[in-house]
């Protein structure tokens, strides 16, 4: 079974997405926070990382830093409200696979997510 971490300051985004990617047979873990997803991939290794780019202390664009530094490779998706280009292009260099523009179609999300997934076996 493949593992998601989604991470995302707002919990009816973090039901919401577990709920749907459940229903496609993912296991999934999630984090309120940046420093709470650094120390969950410290520990664990993840298939897929789901991230928004706007977090209290730590921003999505950190964390990904963060997955680099640790060796992990999981695909790498991040959703974003803001056009910020500067860290959308960082996000790229790092290895983003995927960008979610909010509000997104769960539908959407959930096609993309099995698509990279699948792709990646």
């Amino acid at each position: 079974m493949k593992k998601i971490l989604i991470v995302d300051d707002q919990p009816g985004i973090r039901i919401l997405l577990q709920e749907v990617l459940k229903n496609e047979g993912y296991a999934i873990q999630t984090a309120g926070s940046g420093v709470e997803a650094v120390e969950i991939l410290k520990n664990e290794d993840f298939d897929a990382l789901l991230t928004d780019m706007k977090l209290p202390g730590m921003n999505g664009v950190e964390i990904i830093q963060h997955v680099v530094d640790l060796d992990k490779k999981p695909v790498i998706m991040m959703m974003t409200a803001y056009g910020e280009k500067e860290l959308v292009d960082k996000a790229k260099s790092l290895g983003t696979a995927h960008f979610f523009k909010k509000p997104f179609e769960i539908m959407d999300v959930r096609k993309t997510i099995n698509e990279l997934l699948k792709d990646n076996d």
